[in-house]
C-alpha cells in the first residue's frame, strides 16, 4: 500500500508511519488519488513524500521485493523520499529466529537497500531494520535500528530503538523485546533531508514525550515513528496518541 503526503516546509508537522498489521491506519494516507496529489504538489512546490505498507514475513528477499516495487512507484510518481515501517526486513516466528535472520549493517540486505535508492534517485527511511550491531558477539542480541539513506545510498543516520515494550498482552502473555534486543544508547540529531528536518524514532517511542520534545527543540519538523503495531498493541498505543 503506497500513500503520498505534501506539507509545508516551515511548520512543524508530526507525521506517524502506518503500521504493519492494522490497515485502517492507512488513512493518514492521502491514498485515492496519487497521481492527483503529485500533480497538486508540482504546482505548490511542496515536496512529495511516499508512505509504504506493507506486512512483513520471515522471507527477507520477498519482502524486499515488495518494498522495492512501493519505493519504484514512488519514485515514479515524484516523490522524493519514502518512508518503510518498522521490521520492514522481516518479522519472524519466535526470537530465535528473529536473531537467526538479524544482519550486521554492512550486510547483504542493507546493501540492495542502498543500490535501490541509487537506482530510485530518493531518499529512504528504513524504519526498523534487525541490526547486528558490534557487540554482537559479547551480547548476542540486536538493536531495532532506524536507517535514513539519501538519494545516493549512503547511510547518513542511524537510530537505535532506545525505548523498548515490554508488556502483558491480555489473553495472548507477554510481548518481551528486551529479550533479544538491546536498548539504543543515544538520539540521533535531526537530519535535513529534501522534505525537510527529520527526527528519528521507532515505534514504542511514541509513547514517551520528551523524546519527541527533544527533537523538536532540536530543529525537527518531521517526527517519524515507523511502526510494527499487532492487533492489541497498535490500538492501545494509537488511540490514546490520536484522540
Amino acid at each position: 500500500m503506497l500513500g503520498f503526503l505534501t506539507r509545508p516546509l516551515h511548520r512543524l508537522l508530526s507525521f506517524l508511519c502506518p503500521g504493519l498489521r492494522i490497515p485502517r491506519l492507512s488513512v493518514l494516507c492521502a491514498q485515492p488519488r496519487p497521481r492527483a496529489m503529485a500533480i497538486s504538489s508540482s504546482s505548490c512546490k511542496l515536496p512529495l513524500v511516499a508512505v509504504c505498507q506493507v506486512t512483513s514475513t520471515p522471507d527477507k528477499q520477498q519482502n524486499f521485493k515488495t518494498c522495492a516495487e512501493l519505493v519504484r512507484e514512488a519514485a515514479r510518481l515524484g516523490a522524493c523520499l519514502a518512508f518503510l515501517p518498522e521490521a520492514f526486513d522481516f518479522i519472524a516466528r519466535d526470537p530465535a529466529e528473529t536473531l537467526h535472520l538479524s544482519e550486521p549493517l554492512g550486510g547483504k540486505l542493507l546493501e540492495e537497500y542502498t543500490q535501490l535508492a541509487r537506482e530510485c534517485g530518493l531518499w529512504l527511511s528504513l524504519g526498523g531494520f534487525h541490526e547486528r550491531g558490534q557487540d554482537w558477539e559479547q551480547t548476542q542480541k540486536i538493536y531495532n535500528c532506524h536507517v535514513l539513506l539519501n538519494s545516493k545510498g549512503a547511510v547518513v543516520a542511524t537510530y537505535r530503538k532506545t525505548h523498548l515494550c515490554d508488556v502483558e498482552i491480555p489473553g495472548q502473555g507477554p510481548m518481551c523485546e528486551s529479550n533479544s534486543t538491546m536498548p539504543g544508547p543515544s538520539l540521533e540529531s535531526p537530519v535535513s533531508t529534501p522534505a525537510g528536518k527529520i527526527g528519528l524514532a521507532v515505534c514504542y517511542d511514541i509513547r514517551f514525550p520528551e523524546l519527541s520534545l527533544a527533537l523538536a527543540q532540536a530543529g525537527a519538523e518531521i517526527l517519524t515513528y515507523p511502526s510494527a503495531f499487532g492487533s492489541v498493541t497498535g490500538p492501545a498505543h494509537w488511540e490514546p496518541v490520536s484522540s
